[in-house]
């Protein structure tokens, strides 16, 4: 009896023990099974895809130019017709009036009644805008004189410029041919691709009278009192004026501007 009487509590005890193991091993085997949290599946973080900076195009592609026989035009002095009062008459003596200085690739100066750009840095593109005024219509002429310059460097015009995204290039090439640009946003186009030019001889120094006459969408190009080309484009209206020069092939560029004239057109 006292082997009973010890011997009962400790059975008591041990199935009250199994019973509560086997109760909370049943709970856990109806329980729905858990991933551990260190191996739970991350829902990936979209990326942003950065979209590449639009590079400015300044100047279009252009085939390579074909070399064609020099032809003598007969001047046509005729279209250009007369034209008014003068708007503006600039012998470039006032630094304050031109976007002036050096870069990395060149630099625009002002000499005796000249405005000068010189270029060391193959491929390079300088240009310099007057301040003053906005001009809609008009009739410009400017005298350029390439002292360095060859091959298919060019230098020349620009107009109604009305941000530096935005204008008319007129454009004479060291080799003799002229064309017309028109940059929109930074993008250019051309109105009037690469002629050849037959009042002025290749190469350099050289001089040469640029001349055009604005009237609306109708604008007419020369060079030398000779006629090149008319291009009618609704595009740009009003802007500045400047001058620009670039190197296309590996040597310098240095082109002078000199006796700027503006007049109203009749």
């Amino acid at each position: 009896m006292i082997l009973l009487g010890k011997w009962l509590p400790m059975v008591q005890t041990n199935w009250k023990y199994l019973i509560l193991s086997y109760g909370l091993l049943f709970l856990s085997a109806c329980l729905p099974t858990q991933t551990p949290p260190e191996v739970l599946e991350k829902t990936p973080t979209p990326t942003t895809t950065i979209t590449p900076t639009t590079t400015v195009e300044w100047f279009p592609v252009t085939a390579t130019p074909t070399i064609v026989p020099t032809i003598i035009n007969t001047p046509t002095t005729e279209i250009i017709q007369e034209q008014g009062d003068i708007i503006l008459q600039d012998n470039f003596d006032d630094p304050n009036t031109w976007l002036l200085g050096s870069t990395s690739s060149g630099n625009i100066s002002l000499g005796v009644n000249e405005l000068t750009i010189a270029i060391a840095e193959p491929g390079a593109y300088e240009y310099s805008i007057r301040s003053e005024p906005l001009l809609g219509d008009f009739y410009i002429e400017i005298t350029t004189s390439a002292t360095l310059c060859r091959g298919e460097d060019q230098y020349g015009l620009l107009l109604r410029m009305s941000s530096p995204g935005n204008f008319y290039r007129y454009a004479l090439s060291c080799d003799g041919r002229v064309r017309l640009d028109r940059v929109i946003q930074g993008s250019a186009t051309s109105p009037q691709p690469w002629i050849q030019n037959n009042a002025i001889p290749p190469g350099a120094p050289v001089a040469a009278r640029l001349e055009v006459r604005l009237q609306g969408t109708e604008m007419q190009f020369f060079v030398n009192d000779q006629y090149q080309f008319t291009v009618n484009d609704p595009a740009l209206q009003i802007g500045n004026i400047g001058v620009f020069a670039r190197s296309v092939g590996n040597s310098a560029v240095t082109v002078n501007f000199s006796d700027l004239i503006v007049r109203q057109v009749n």
